[in-house]
C-alpha cells in the first residue's frame, strides 16, 4: 500500500476507536479527521470540503426546520391522538405506533419524529401500564425501516443520492452503470422488509426485550405543584369525558378536583363529560406540567387566555422561580396578580409550598417569600424581573412552548405538497423542501428562531465531514484495496458479492453512524461493481438501505440514542433485539433487491 492509503487507513482507525472508547463528541472527531485529510494533501482541497456543499446534507437542513413546523403546529400531536387512541395492551399499542411511525419516517425526517413520540410513549406507559422498555426500540427500529421506504425517509438516502448524482455528473468510464434514484425507488425494496421487521418486532419484543424497572410513583419524595386550567368556549374537549382525556389515571399528575361553571364540584367519574368553562384543579410534578399547560382545549386560568391574546400566547414559554423576599407580590393573592407597581407582567400558573400544592383555591392564595412558581412569560421578563428582582433562581423550562394547533392544518398541507411534488419529478427535493419552509414561514407555522434552532448543525458538520473522508478513502486508492479484500470473499458471484456489501454496512454500523457508514461503503461498492461488470444500481440500493438497518449498536443511528436514555436500555439489549432483526430485514431486502435492479 501507499503511504496516503496508510495515512488514511490510521485516520480511519482513529475514527473508529474515538467514537467507541473516547467522550471526545462525534462532531469534533469527525472534524479533526477532516483536518487530518487536509494537512496531509491526501486528496485536492475541494474534493474535502465537497460534503458542505453535497445537495443531501441541504436537503437534510430543510426537512428538519419542515418536520419542526410540523411539530410547533401539533400536527404531528394531532395525528398521534386520532392514531393510537387508548391501547390496553402491548400488542395493541405497538399495532397503533409502529405502522403510523414507519408511515410518517417514509416523508418525514425520523429523527425528529421520533423526539416527538418519546413523551408519547412516556405518558402512554404511565398511563396504560404499559412496558415502555418494549416499545421505545421498537419505536426507534419501526422509524429506521420506514425510512427505507422512500428517498426522504433517512438521511442516508439523501446522501446516498447526492453521491450517484456526483458519479454521474463526472461522467467517468469506469463507473458502473447508475441512473439517478426517484422518490419511490426504494419503496419496492423498503415496504416489504418494513412490514417483515415490524412483524418480527411485535412477535418477539416481549421476549428479547426486558421488562421495567419498577420506579416510584409520583409521591412525597418529590415536588408537587397546584394549577388551575379552565375549558374555554369553543373548546376541542367540550363534550369529552374524563376517561377519554386521561384524567382519571396518573401520568405524573393528579386531577383533584373539577368545578363547574356554577361553583358546583362535579364527581370524578370515568363519564364525567367537560363542559365551557368547568375549571380543572391539579396536583402535579414538575416534568408533567407543561404537557398540561399546551394541552389542546384547556387554558391557564391565570394565564394569557387564546381568547383574549391570541397571538401573544403563541410566543410565551413557562420559566420556575422562586419569590424573592424584595417581590411587591408578596402578601397579594395569585388573582391579583401582578401588582400593577410591578415592571414585571408574569401570570402564575402554578405554585408549589414546602414541596406541596397550597391549600385552598389558588384565587385565595397569598404569595409568600420562598415560594416556587411557574410563570408564563414573554421574553421581555427576564430583562425586567433584572430590574425588579422580584423572582430569583428562574429557570426555563424546556420544551414548553404551545403549539400552534390553528397552524396545524396548513403545516399538513404544505408537507403534503411538498411530498407530492417531488414524487411527481416537478423539482428536486431540496427545492421542495425549501419552498416549504419558506410556506412554514409564511403561513406563521414556524418561526425563523424555531427554524435556525431545529437544525441540528453538529449532525450536519459531522455528515459534510464524513463525505470528506469518503474522498481520501477513495482518492487515496483505499477504497479500491477493500475492494479488492471484499471482492476475493465474495468471488465472482454477484449475489455473494451484494450479500458481502450488505454485511460490510452492518459491521460498520456497529462502529460508527449510519451516514458514515454509507459514505464509507459506497466507493467499495462502486468499486466491487465495477470490477464484476455489472449494474451499479443493485450495489448503490443495498449501501442505501444496508446502512440505515442499524438495529445492533445504539451508536449506529441518532434514534437509537435518543431511546437509549428514556428506556434505560444496556448496550446487549441493542444486540439481543438487533441481530436476529438484521437477519430477517437483510434476508428480505438481499432477495428482493436483484429482483428490482437486475444485475
Amino acid at each position: 500500500m501507499s503511504l496516503e492509503m496508510w495515512i488514511t487507513t490510521l485516520i480511519l482507525v482513529g475514527v473508529f476507536g474515538f467514537l467507541i472508547k473516547s467522550k471526545v463528541p462525534p462532531v469534533a472527531i469527525f472534524v479533526g479527521a477532516l483536518a487530518l485529510t487536509i494537512t496531509f494533501r491526501l486528496v485536492p482541497l475541494e474534493e474535502s470540503l465537497k460534503g458542505f456543499s453535497n445537495q443531501g446534507v441541504w436537503t437534510i437542513a430543510a426537512l428538519l426546520m419542515v418536520a419542526a413546523g410540523m411539530y410547533r403546529t401539533g400536527a404531528i400531536t394531532l395525528i398521534t391522538e386520532k392514531l393510537i387512541g387508548q391501547p390496553k395492551n402491548l400488542i395493541a399499542a405497538q399495532m397503533k405506533i409502529l405502522p403510523p411511525v414507519a408511515l410518517g419516517s417514509a416523508f418525514l425526517n425520523n429523527t425528529p419524529l421520533v423526539a416527538m413520540f418519546v413523551p408519547v410513549i412516556r405518558d402512554l406507559s404511565r398511563t396504560f401500564r404499559l412496558a415502555a422498555t418494549r416499545l421505545y426500540i421498537p419505536l426507534s427500529y419501526a422509524s429506521i425501516l420506514g425510512g427505507t421506504c422512500t428517498l426522504i425517509g433517512c438521511a442516508t438516502n439523501l446522501v446516498v443520492a447526492g453521491m450517484v448524482i456526483d458519479l454521474l455528473s463526472k461522467n467517468d468510464p469506469n463507473t458502473p452503470p447508475l441512473r439517478e434514484i426517484g422518490m419511490f425507488d426504494l419503496t419496492y425494496v423498503g415496504l416489504p422488509a418494513t412490514i417483515a421487521g415490524i412483524a418480527f418486532l411485535m412477535l418477539t419484543s416481549r421476549f428479547l426485550l426486558p421488562a421495567p424497572q419498577k420506579t416510584e410513583e409520583v409521591g412525597d419524595s418529590e415536588r408537587l405543584y397546584g394549577s388551575e386550567f379552565r375549558v374555554p368556549l369553543e373548546s376541542s374537549s367540550i363534550g369529552k369525558n374524563l376517561g377519554q382525556l386521561g384524567y382519571l389515571k396518573p401520568v405524573g399528575f393528579e386531577l383533584v378536583k373539577l368545578e363547574r361553571q356554577d361553583g358546583t364540584e362535579a364527581k370524578m367519574e370515568a363519564g364525567t363529560r367537560l363542559k365551557a368553562k368547568d375549571v380543572l384543579v391539579f396536583s402535579s410534578n414538575l416534568e408533567s406540567l407543561p404537557d398540561i399547560w399546551d394541552t389542546s382545549g384547556l387554558e391557564p386560568v391565570y394565564g394569557v387566555h387564546v381568547t383574549e391574546l391570541e397571538s401573544e400566547r403563541f410566543t410565551r414559554r413557562l420559566v420556575q422561580a422562586t419569590v424573592s423576599r424584595r417581590a411587591p407580590a408578596i402578601g397579594r393573592k395569585i388573582s391579583e396578580l401582578p401588582p400593577p407597581e410591578s415592571s414585571v407582567k408574569a401570570p402564575i400558573v402554578a405554585v408549589s409550598r414546602y414541596g406541596k400544592p397550597p391549600h385552598g383555591p389558588l384565587s385565595d392564595v397569598r404569595l409568600e417569600a420562598g415560594d416556587i412558581v411557574v410563570l408564563e412569560v414573554d421574553e421581555t421578563f427576564f430583562n425586567e424581573n433584572l430590574k425588579e428582582e422580584a423572582f430569583s433562581m428562574t429557570r426555563r423550562l424546556s420544551g414548553a412552548r404551545v403549539k400552534r394547533y390553528d397552524r396545524a392544518l396548513a403545516a399538513a398541507l404544505i408537507t403534503v405538497a411538498m411530498v407530492v411534488v417531488v414524487a411527481l419529478g416537478w423539482m428536486s427535493m431540496l427545492n421542495a423542501a425549501l419552498l416549504a419552509t419558506g410556506g412554514m414561514l409564511l403561513t406563521g407555522c414556524l418561526t425563523f428562531q424555531n427554524a435556525g434552532s431545529s437544525i441540528a448543525f453538529a449532525n450536519l458538520v459531522i455528515i459534510a465531514s464524513a463525505i470528506g473522508l469518503e474522498a481520501a478513502v477513495t482518492g487515496s486508492g483505499l477504497s479500491g484495496k477493500i475492494a479488492d479484500l471484499m471482492a476475493l470473499i465474495g468471488g465472482k458471484n454477484h449475489y455473494i458479492a451484494l450479500t458481502v456489501v450488505f454485511l460490510g454496512c452492518i459491521l460498520m454500523d456497529t462502529m460508527i453512524t449510519n451516514v458514515a457508514s454509507a459514505v464509507f461503503m459506497f466507493p467499495i461498492a462502486m468499486a466491487m461493481a465495477s470490477d464484476l461488470g455489472v449494474n451499479g444500481m443493485p450495489f448503490a440500493i443495498t449501501v442505501m438501505v444496508g446502512a440505515s438497518c442499524s438495529f445492533i449498536s445504539p451508536m449506529g443511528y441518532q434514534t437509537n440514542l435518543m431511546v437509549y436514555g428514556p428506556g434505560g436500555y444496556k448496550f446487549t439489549d441493542f444486540v439481543k433485539i438487533g441481530v436476529p432483526m438484521t437477519i430477517v430485514v437483510g434476508i428480505v431486502i438481499l432477495v428482493l433487491i436483484p429482483m428490482v435492479w437486475p444485475f
